[in-house]
């Protein structure tokens, strides 16, 4: 064996063992709870978390399960996307926690649902739709292709348009037969 082959050998394992380190680092989840952490929500309508002593001014709220259930396992991050910890379920904290931690998901997770399929045409890649929802009249566009229309569930379907915003059918057997093939051409 020459020296060079068993330096590239040593690299190796030593890039393996951080790469070990770095896999079990992220196994490493701290869970936040009544006894260990404390919420509340800033004068700009943020949440600040004090977590083992150490205050968080600005926290967000992100989900494990958006689309299905928002109420466990929820990752508390910093600004810059750095997880200080999780919550298994909201259930384990006071009602008072529980609606300030509800309501930073509401903002975070806003998708309003769609009632009515009033038109959806589809140009050069785009389908234009308009839909009756939840928080009124919507108009907006979203690209053909690209998962931006998915089943998320059985019948719910996620609608995601060019700005990001999210839009949900909570049952697509509700829709009429004119709507539905409307809605068709953009799955």
């Amino acid at each position: 064996m020459t020296a060079n082959a068993g330096a590239s050998g040593r690299e190796a394992e030593a890039a393996k063992k951080e790469a070990s380190a770095e896999l079990s680092d992220a196994a490493n989840i701290k869970y936040l709870t009544d006894d260990n952490a404390s919420f509340e929500k800033t004068e700009g309508r943020m949440l600040s978390v004090l977590a083992d002593g150490e205050a968080h001014p600005a926290v967000y709220v992100h989900c494990s399960f958006p689309h299905t259930n928002r109420r466990i396992y929820l990752s508390i991050r910093t600004i810059e996307n750095k997880e200080i910890g999780m919550i298994r379920d909201l259930d384990d904290f006071p009602a008072e926690t529980a609606r300030l931690l509800e309501e930073q998901i509401q903002i975070r997770y806003f998708a309003p649902e769609i009632t009515r399929v009033v038109a959806v045409k589809e140009e050069f890649g785009y389908a234009y739709w308009e839909a009756e929802t939840t928080a009124g009249l919507c108009r907006f566009t979203v690209r053909g292709g690209g998962g931006h229309t998915k089943l998320i569930g059985p019948g719910r379907l996620l609608v995601t348009d060019v700005d990001g915003n999210r839009f949900v059918i909570p049952d697509l057997a509700r829709l009429s037969d004119k709507e539905y093939r409307m809605v068709e051409t953009s799955m």
